[in-house]
């Protein structure tokens, strides 16, 4: 796919990747073997009919594509962005052996580009059912679970507790990964299916979730916040001025415009070196926008190798190319203090690698003696997150060891008819993955609530009895219009009952 040059975009904060063409969309189409038995569907968890998209796109029915996409993601333009397909669905793709697989990220990038240049939406025909849903978090969980209950018939709100909606596709991911426009026009999607956005609210503060059953009157909740609570190494020198986290860092640039200071009220205080440690896609994410904020030297410091770094082959080439100074097997163990108490250098250490750890990767060791400073005068903590306590600490619902909620099977929650997805349950994860759990924690809702679900029904899945009225399972709670051929108004209960 076809990319600003490395030393153009270093000086911009427009997309890195221009995405295909018409032709180069057509021509990656043709190496599709659409599987008799597609293991990309499976491996996708939202379930999109890959082979049934790309079918579509082959036959130049470009609206029937984004129509396929739509049924199971209302995001294709972000998730053809920022998912991390090499690792799901074209993991799995026989192309990929001994091959490159099928583009399938790009392909559903291109349908959803388009479904915005159209303005294509598909809205459809929904019955008021009078059940109240809330949302709390608008993220990818909470925006795919508010859509699945929207489309039911439910009124639904979604409460945001910062200033603009999104979640983390706002504050956590970087125009020059997936432009805000993309946003906007995901959620202007999300309100033509009838769905109400609140930001400013922040839950367990303005009201809590105890309140919105009790006082509110909402059937059912579901909890996405997220997790945005970043971690720390707790070595020494962490308080000094100039040691922040990487989402602190995004958030000021990518949502509070801190790059266009004054012309917003959002200082930055960028350092000329800048050292972030951590070398997953949010690490990635941070080294990048501070070269574009105007870092003189930017490093990565990981305890490990590019072989083992959790971020995305793709943005660790495209920092490499755009000049960050990755600095691998590399280990901080204190943060040096200038005597005035702000940063001027870190002590490290160098590592080696030994026997592989619970995550599958081998374990980095300290090599003894190594000891370094390693001068900087800013550290970037990039090395994942943890539960926004506020929910745990404002409500009765019960949240494991580490402080996520805890959900059953269904993704309920202890507090009955409250359900919970994303990473609030999961720990930080992808986008595809939240918007999963929201699907899935709107379908458990659905059933909660004895909401009929056609997805279920049409999919010639047998109801629990044979008994039905007017065509519908008596044991489902739901409503069917009758109309009578004659006007009741002016019949006798004589012609009624005949």
């Amino acid at each position: 796919m076809p990319i600003q040059d490395a030393m153009e975009r270093v000086g911009n904060f427009d997309e890195v990747t221009y995405g295909y063409s018409v032709e180069d969309t057509l021509r990656e189409c043709e190496r599709c073997l659409y599987c008799p038995e597609p293991a990309c569907i499976a491996s996708c968890p939202v379930a999109i009919d890959i082979p049934g998209f790309i079918e579509k796109i082959s036959a130049k029915d470009y609206r029937g594509a984004y129509d396929v996409i739509s049924e199971t993601n209302l995001l294709p333009a972000i998730c053809g962005r920022v998912c991390p397909q090499e690792d799901q669905c074209e993991g799995v793709c026989p192309v990929g052996d001994p091959l490159k697989p099928v583009a399938i990220g790009r392909l559903e990038r291109w349908v959803g580009d388009l479904a915005i240049a159209e303005n294509w939406v598909n809205v459809p025909y929904i019955e008021p059912n009078g059940f109240k849903i809330g949302i709390v978090g608008s993220g990818p969980a909470g925006i795919a679970c508010a859509a699945e209950m929207a489309k039911a018939g439910c009124d639904v709100t979604i409460y945001e507790a910062l200033h603009l909606p999104g979640g983390v596709l706002r504050y956590g991911i970087p125009d020059f990964r997936l432009p805000n426009s993309v946003v906007d026009q995901e959620i202007e999607n999300l309100k033509k299916l009838g769905v109400k956005i609140e930001c400013n609210v922040l839950i367990g503060r303005l009201f809590t979730i105890q309140q919105m059953v009790d006082e509110f009157g909402y059937d059912a909740i579901f909890i996405g916040t997220g997790a945005g609570y970043p971690k720390f190494m707790g070595i020494e020198g962490e308080s000094l001025n100039g040691v922040v986290s990487a989402n602190e860092l995004l958030t000021r640039c990518n949502l509070m415009h801190a790059g266009e200071f004054p012309a917003y009220d959002t200082p930055l205080h960028l350092g000329k070196r800048v050292a972030i440690i951590g070398a997953g896609n949010t690490a990635m994410d941070a080294m990048r926008v501070a070269l574009r904020q105007g870092a003189e030297k930017v490093y990565c410091v990981y305890r490990r190798t590019k072989a083992e770094s959790p971020a995305r082959a793709e943005e660790i080439d495209h920092a490499e190319e755009e000049g960050v100074d990755f600095q691998w097997l590399t280990a901080p163990v204190e943060i040096l203090d200038d005597g005035d108490g702000n940063v001027r250098a870190m002590r490290c250490i160098r590592m080696e690698l030994g026997e592989p750890d619970d995550s599958g990767r081998r374990r980095p060791v300290p090599i003894e003696d190594s000891d370094y400073e390693f001068e900087t005068d800013m550290v970037v903590y990039a090395i994942g997150t943890n539960a926004n306590p506020i929910i745990g600490q404002t409500s009765k619902i019960k949240l494991n060891e580490w402080g996520y909620v805890e959900v059953d099977d269904n993704l309920a929650t202890s507090m009955a008819g409250v359900y919970a997805g994303g990473d609030i349950v999961t720990g930080a994860a992808t986008v595809i993955l939240a918007m999963g759990l929201g699907r899935r924690a709107a379908h458990n809702m659905k059933a909660y609530l004895g909401i009929r679900d056609t997805n279920i029904v049409y999919a010639g899945h047998p109801t629990e009895t044979d008994e039905t009225l007017f065509g519908i399972a008596a044991n489902e709670r739901n409503f069917h219009r009758v109309r009578l051929a004659k006007d009741i108004t002016s019949s006798t209960e004589e012609e009624i009952h005949a």
